[in-house]
């Protein structure tokens, strides 16, 4: 079943405005540019604002003085309390709270269609002591297509019952595989090569938040933190919770659209699009931190790590100022009204979003800007829908790791988003067979983690594994990922690395798409080991040029200039040529597996150094992995042709 992704949802019953004051067109730059208005849609109804004051205005640090301010725009935008009346009470505002990044949120005694809503923002806007004003809308779950019901476990190394199920956790060698009930066979391009980090790293030492549900109780998840959690929903509608405020404890009270009040208040009475609880959360939470080698259930990336659930999605989905809250506090922020957190996040997961581009000054972007200051990578879901990721939020924030999906055959799952804000695609599974867009589901078309078999609270089903295919369950396997590359990098003793520097590391190591992506969706497909190598090493990693096998590509440069490439050679292959040829000058080639080689070739494990640019490096037995090949000018060089080819088996 397909569910949309990231819609934007009214959060009451259809009004008639009789007398709506329209927005003016003629205001300034200058006050167009203090109004996001990215978020919206031309349906939507809005009765929540976030406004930002100036530091130094009395607004900034007085709530009554915000009050009155919006107070005044309403009256000057001639909005009432009555939509169907020129005159009558005024409409009435009422201050929330502020904000951890030291926002106002004030509500609107009833809701103000778009129109309304952007006159009431101009004049909000035009008042000098503002910096910027947004609409608080509703932020989704990423819409996960779900798996049938009733897969079929079978025994394999790890011991846990379904740990053949997840093709998602295995190298991406080209392995052939055949997945649960599944009748064909798949060469395995996908996988994120977890399972072979795991050995060596498990997560221990790191924190990860995951911004989502939040999780249940499941006796293969590592919930050992989920108290230490926070359900950020203040809202009582959304939370399920009988009075409006926060609440301590990650702990996922169901989100389910297909029974009153959320059918009027969340669905405008559109009973069809309601559906059961998601337990979206738990099933992110299972891809990082399920228990290994208990016997049963699935197996996680980062299974000892400190797993803090936030749950800032709840029914009808989760406000931008909740989900920006949650980020402040997750990442070691001050949130007004509850105590800090006692386990600052070192990853932030978040596969969630909406329509609307993201820019620094926004909301999210300026919440997202501070959780990486304070030394937090923020992953996030590209989006389920086909589009560029650049018109969606948090997708195009500023800084963060913005996650693409891939099917078990590498090939870009059709409903992922793309585009140049994607940084790296992950495994989130193609649904159908050979990753195709349309036909049979197949158990290989799905990742597998843990989720609940109620449709509504936890209490009224059973913990039980299921599969659903997203960018969302590619972005906690990118969350995992780095959390392994932090403990590798502390355990090796060398400084942390900064969320920037994780990013690069990423992008660095990815590994090549089997096949050229119909779009663009990052700088390859996540791989645990070359991730892990990549970070341990990063001083000493240089950004490095793909190469495809087989296909040339052309250098030229200065006598000294080092030109670094990069080929992923997959499990079984033999015959690895790396060929420097043509051209005019003289240079000298060298190849390193897993680490580039030092800047003069000097520690590299094979090298051709000729004179000319006829240099050939020839392995018959090679090991899998990525392979590093450094091209250094003896003299200048230009138009040199260089080519890296192996024979798959």
């Amino acid at each position: 079943m397909k569910r949309n992704f990231l819609c934007l949802t009214a959060l009451a019953a259809a009004i008639g405005f009789a007398s709506a004051q329209a927005a003016d067109t003629t205001v300034s730059a200058d006050i167009a540019a203090k109004i996001n208005t990215r978020t919206m849609q031309k349906t939507t109804h809005f009765d929540r604002f976030i406004i930002t004051y100036r530091n130094g205005s009395a607004e900034r640090s007085s709530a009554s003085a915000a009050t009155q301010n919006v107070t005044a725009a309403a009256s000057r935008a001639q909005l009432h309390a009555s939509a169907n009346a020129i005159t009558g009470a005024a409409l009435g505002i009422t201050w929330k709270r502020k904000l951890a990044i030291g926002s106002d949120l004030v509500r609107t005694s009833r809701k103000l269609d778009r129109n309304e809503a952007m006159a009431l923002m101009q004049q909000i806007a035009s008042d000098p002591a503002v910096a910027g004003v947004e609409p608080d809308v509703m932020l989704h779950a990423v819409k996960d297509y779900v798996a049938p019901a009733g897969a079929s476990p079978g025994g394999s190394a790890p011991n846990d019952t379904y740990f053949p199920l997840q093709w998602h956790m295995r190298p991406g060698n080209g392995t052939v595989e055949k997945v649960g009930r599944d009748t064909t066979s798949y060469a395995n391009w996908g996988g994120s090569g977890a399972s072979s980090a795991w050995p060596n790293y498990d997560g221990s030492g790191v924190t990860v938040a995951i911004i989502d549900t939040g999780v249940i109780h499941h006796g293969d998840l590592n919930e050992g933190y989920a108290g230490a959690g926070y359900d950020m929903i203040n809202d009582a509608l959304v939370s399920g919770r009988t009075t409006d405020g926060r609440a301590p404890g990650g702990w996922d009270l169901g989100d389910w659209t297909n029974a009153e009040p959320y059918i009027t208040q969340c669905l405008d009475g559109n009973a069809s699009a309601g559906e059961a609880s998601s337990w979206h959360g738990s099933h992110v939470f299972g891809n990082i931190a399920a228990i290994n080698n208990n016997g049963t259930g699935v197996d996680g990336i980062a299974t000892n790590a400190k797993v803090i659930p936030i749950r800032a999605l709840g029914h009808c989905g989760g406000y931008t100022s909740d989900i920006a809250d949650s980020i402040t506090w997750a990442s070691g922020g001050h949130v007004d009204g509850i105590p800090d957190n006692p386990n600052p996040a070192q990853v932030i997961s978040m596969s969630l979003g909406g329509d609307g581009t993201c820019a620094a000054s926004d909301v999210s972007g300026t919440a997202i800007a501070g959780a990486i200051a304070r030394g937090a990578t923020v992953v996030v879901a590209a989006g389920n829908d086909s589009q560029d990721a650049a018109n969606h939020t948090p997708a195009s924030c500023p800084g963060v790791v913005t996650v693409a999906s891939v099917g078990i055959t590498g090939k870009r799952a059709f409903y992922s988003n793309y585009g140049s804000t994607v940084t790296i695609a992950a495994p989130g599974g193609g649904i159908y067979a050979n990753d195709a867009n349309t036909g049979a589901q197949v158990d290989a078309g799905f990742v597998w983690s843990t989720v609940n078999s109620s449709a509504t609270t936890e209490s009224q089903g059973n913990p039980v594994i299921g599969g659903m295919a997203g960018t969302s369950q590619a972005t906690p396997h990118v969350s995992g990922i780095v959390a392994l590359m932090i403990e590798a990098v502390k355990e090796a003793g060398h400084a942390t690395l900064t969320p920037d520097q994780i990013r690069l590391a990423l992008m660095n190591s990815a590994r090549n798409f089997p096949n050229t992506p119909d779009h663009p969706i990052g700088a390859g497909i996540v791989d645990a080991n070359s991730a892990i190598a990549a970070a341990v090493n990063y001083n000493s990693v240089a950004p490095s040029i793909p190469l495809t096998s087989g296909v040339a590509v052309t250098a030229s440069g200065k006598a000294g200039d080092a030109i670094l490439y990069r080929i992923d050679v997959p499990g079984g292959a033999t015959n690895l040529t790396i060929r420097t040829m043509g051209g005019t000058g003289d240079v000298s080639l060298f190849a390193k597996r897993a680490n580039p080689p030092s800047s003069d070739g000097g520690n590299a494990d094979f090298k051709s150094v000729k004179p000319g640019n006829s240099e050939s490096i020839v392995q018959t037995t090679v090991a899998a992995g990525s392979w590093y090949v450094l091209v250094v000018g003896v003299k200048d060089f230009a138009n040199v042709q260089v080519l890296a080819s192996y024979t798959a088996h």
